[in-house]
């Protein structure tokens, strides 16, 4: 999944995990419901909420919203080393 989100120009889905993947990755999520329990993800434009609705959906599909790059709300990816680097000064 994660490869095909990579190769992705936009996403659509109604999948709360997807919809923070797609943010981490940097591509813009369009999510056929009516909230999110991401909201961070809404305020840069990365996500947008449509709901079933066509004309909604399509308007999404077309615009772009985004204002930045998606900020490390959810950390850099390195917890990992940091936590053997301070493992391995402890022991």
């Amino acid at each position: 999944m994660i490869t095909l989100l990579m190769k992705a120009h936009k996403v659509y889905t109604d999948s709360g995990g997807l919809q923070k993947e797609a943010y981490m990755l940097a591509k813009p999520c369009i999510t056929l419901r009516q909230e999110t329990e991401w909201v961070e993800t809404l305020n840069q434009g990365w996500n947008t909420l449509t709901g079933a609705n066509p004309q909604k959906i399509i308007a999404a599909a077309n615009a772009n919203n985004i204002t930045s790059k998606p900020t490390l709300h959810y950390g850099d990816g390195k917890a990992a080393d940091l936590i053997i680097s301070h493992l391995k000064e402890k022991l």
